[in-house]
């Protein structure tokens, strides 16, 4: 899939006031600090379409983009030790709650996962919950270009140990760098191959 076009729809903290439209979205979402937004200007071609910032937990609202004029791309707030009252926290955590439960929109969220570092507790309990509420979902593991080869095998190989324990099978998961476009082709061709089954 080539991306044509990207263009900046609504910003919200309701499921209710996200687009009255019948396209379908993907949801990407991870622990603050793992390059989201890096990765969603390096897949849309665009250098400031998601803010970027040296302080995790930028994003605290529902954000959705246009793509090619048919899906959505939909930016989501971290989790996890954004620097944010808890007040906020547990506002903006409510309606991440919300919105994988109630957006009947959703196909398919992606779960941003810093290579470089041992599977988190708190990623593996969000992959859970949406494997309770039958939200599908595939992992992508970010930073890759700070690894070597090998380094990225074991790391998968690590992941996958720990997650066959509860998962009967490991999801779905691409390998991406953001500043070497590593992955980039696979995650857009697997959006267009969801496209036409939608």
């Amino acid at each position: 899939m080539k991306i044509k076009s990207a263009e900046f729809v609504v910003s919200n903290q309701s499921v209710a006031k996200c687009p009255n439209s019948k396209l379908p979205e993907y949801a990407f979402i991870g622990r603050s600090n793992v390059g989201k937004s890096s990765l969603i200007n390096m897949l849309t071609g665009r250098k400031s379409l998601a803010k970027t910032s040296g302080k995790p937990g930028k994003t605290q609202l529902i954000n959705h983009f246009l793509i090619n004029k048919n899906w959505h791309l939909v930016d989501l707030p971290g989790y996890g030790y954004a620097r944010v009252s808890k007040t906020s926290k547990k506002t903006f955590q409510q309606f991440i709650t919300n919105y994988f439960l109630e957006r009947k929109q959703l196909v398919s969220a992606f779960v941003l996962v810093d290579i470089r570092h041992k599977p988190q507790p708190i990623d593996l309990e969000f992959m859970s919950w949406l494997g309770e509420h039958q939200v599908p979902f595939s992992i992508i593991f970010t930073k890759a270009d700070k690894l070597k080869p090998n380094a990225i095998t074991n790391h998968i190989e690590v992941y996958e140990s720990i997650m066959l324990e509860t998962w009967e099978t490991m999801p779905n998961y691409f390998v991406t760098s953001s500043s070497k476009h590593i992955g980039k082709d696979e995650l857009l061709n697997f959006i267009a191959e969801v496209n036409e089954r939608v």
